[in-house]
């Protein structure tokens, strides 16, 4: 694992580093979830005004611990991309700027490793540590890493998008990390398939993909671990998910209580919404 050239380190380690409030909500958000009204099974829009704004606003996940809340947001009047985060402190949030965005951010089960694509950062005394590639298996010019994410037992699913769009697996068998190779036609079918997240005890995996018996742009689904240890047929998330828009980015609380993705649907940027993870246990097939 190597890390980037100085010059882009040292900025990144900068900016990174300088942690400000950005457009504080007018009073405290207290409470868990910060302090937003629980979803039931019915998907709605999570924080509205403050995480799911009139910017462009993506990637949502929280720590392990359930005290910080990342998302990425892109400002429809520079256009560029930043981190963001709410942490909490004496049981309320505060909102703060991280930094720019590198790849499509996620925070591993261990709470000390931030996947940012093919890059990482770990958790310092101060924050977070410079930025550093993963390893030659992931550092290939030939292959376009979007989404990086990881489970309690050190599985990577990533996507690909230089290579068809497809979703790779790297496993660690005997404490050796193994090369990714590119799922079956269980999960690779379609016209893409990207932005993979994976449970944290390896049994699931969802994405978003576009094939022709969705119901919109491109739709969630999933993938339920099988005894023998492959991967099950693709499960559309169903219509209380999945609209005429498009819908990505998923990714289940620590807690496994809520689904996070995004939906386009034309009439806004892009918003953050939460549902009941029971839509999760509701396809999960019953063990024989």
């Amino acid at each position: 694992m190597k890390p980037l050239s100085m010059f882009t380190t040292t900025l990144f380690i900068l900016t990174m580093s300088t942690f400000s409030q950005a457009n504080p909500a007018s009073g405290p958000l207290t409470g868990p979830y910060l302090g937003q009204e629980k979803p039931g099974g019915v998907p709605q829009v999570f924080a509205p005004g403050l995480v799911s704004t009139i910017h462009r606003d993506y990637n949502a996940f929280f720590s392990p611990d359930m005290t910080e809340f990342y998302f990425t947001r892109r400002n429809n009047d520079t256009g560029k991309w930043t981190l963001m985060s709410y942490i909490q402190r004496n049981n309320k949030w505060h909102e703060q700027v991280i930094g720019p965005r590198v790849g499509r951010p996620f925070l591993a089960p261990d709470g000390k490793t931030m996947h940012l694509g093919k890059y990482y950062m770990e958790r310092t005394a101060c924050g977070w540590g410079s930025l550093q590639v993963l390893g030659p298996m992931f550092d290939r010019d030939d292959w376009g890493i979007m989404r990086l994410t990881s489970s309690g037992k050190g599985t990577y699913i990533l996507d690909d998008y230089k290579n068809g769009d497809v979703i790779r697996i790297s496993e660690v068998l005997n404490g050796q990390r193994q090369a990714p190779v590119a799922l079956g036609p269980e999960v690779n079918t379609g016209k893409y398939n990207a932005h993979p997240f994976i449970a944290p005890d390896d049994s699931y995996i969802i994405w978003d993909g576009q094939r022709e018996e969705g119901y919109g742009d491109s739709d969630l689904y999933i993938s339920f671990r099988q005894t023998d240890g492959s991967w099950g047929e693709a499960i559309n998330l169903g219509p209380q998910v999945n609209t005429s828009g498009r819908e990505a980015s998923a990714t289940v609380t620590p807690d496994g209580k809520y689904l996070f993705f995004n939906r386009d649907t034309g009439l806004a940027e892009g918003d953050i919404y939460w549902v009941d993870a029971q839509v999760i246990e509701s396809l999960r097939p019953e063990k024989r």
